[in-house]
């Protein structure tokens, strides 16, 4: 385990390169003998540091929810991050690519909670029920650091969270099955990527009880309001300035964002 005096000083390396846009080197290079713990406690800080300067947290995303990607990191779960409120998005946005240092799409949906929901033993079942509405929504990923990344890199990093956009047609949980929610992701009018949201861990709730349970861990858990990503179920698209990004969910409607 790092001191706590590593730990601040990891969490101001990711302000800084936040701030100025230059990648800082990986944190599993500067502190060999991080943990998963560590990097988490860095992710706090940085939130903290964030926070004190008047952003609010909005909810949790979920990362590496496909198998194919926890083999890669050498994990044997997800991880998760938090949302800000000044990185939540509207369809229709402009946004400027270079508030990032290296961005990517990944088309998620995002699950708006009716009620608190915590810890410990919460199932999809549990999700379910205490989810208000589900939308579309597309999760703007971004390193803040030097590649290639350790998994304790991404945790630290705010588990790669850049911002998110939602928009489409809200629906209440239980109105549709949340399993076969297919989606296409255009790039200048031509389609890149296209996935069924059964791809996130079999069902996309299943991501969000685990951060549940997880956060219980931590004597925290989600609250009424909060917006949670539930996982990609497609590969990330980079982007830049002057992309124009579609993203069609059917018959839950569709995302547009443009990048300046």
């Amino acid at each position: 385990m790092l001191s706590e005096q590593q730990h601040r000083a990891a969490a101001d390396a990711i302000l800084k390169a936040e701030a100025t846009k230059v990648p800082t080197p990986q944190l599993s290079r500067l502190y060999p003998e991080m943990e998963i713990a560590d990097a988490y406690r860095v992710q706090d800080l940085w939130a903290e540091a964030r926070m004190a300067k008047g952003a609010r947290l909005a909810g949790h995303k979920i990362g590496l929810t496909s198998r194919a990607m926890q083999i890669a990191s050498k994990m044997t779960e997800p991880d998760y991050g938090r949302i800000l409120d000044d990185a939540l998005f509207n369809d229709g946005a402009q946004i400027r690519a270079d508030a990032f240092l290296k961005p990517r799409l990944e088309v998620e949906l995002a699950f708006v909670m009716g009620e608190d929901l915590a810890g410990p033993g919460k199932r999809i079942y549990d999700v379910m029920r205490a989810t208000e509405f589900v939308v579309p929504a597309l999760e703007i990923i971004d390193y803040r650091t030097e590649v290639p990344r350790a998994i304790v890199d991404t945790i630290a990093d705010n588990a790669a969270f850049g911002a998110i956009v939602v928009g489409g047609r809200p629906v209440r949980p239980m109105d549709i099955d949340v399993r076969w929610v297919g989606a296409t992701l255009s790039k200048n009018g031509i389609i890149e990527e296209s996935g069924v949201s059964a791809a996130i861990m079999g069902h996309p709730a299943a991501g969000i009880a685990w951060l549940v349970n997880k956060l219980h861990e931590v004597g925290a858990g989600l609250k009424k309001g909060q917006i949670v990503l539930g996982g990609s179920f497609t590969r990330p698209v980079d982007i830049a300035a002057g992309d124009v990004i579609h993203a069609d969910y059917g018959p839950l409607g569709a995302i547009g964002v443009s990048f300046l």
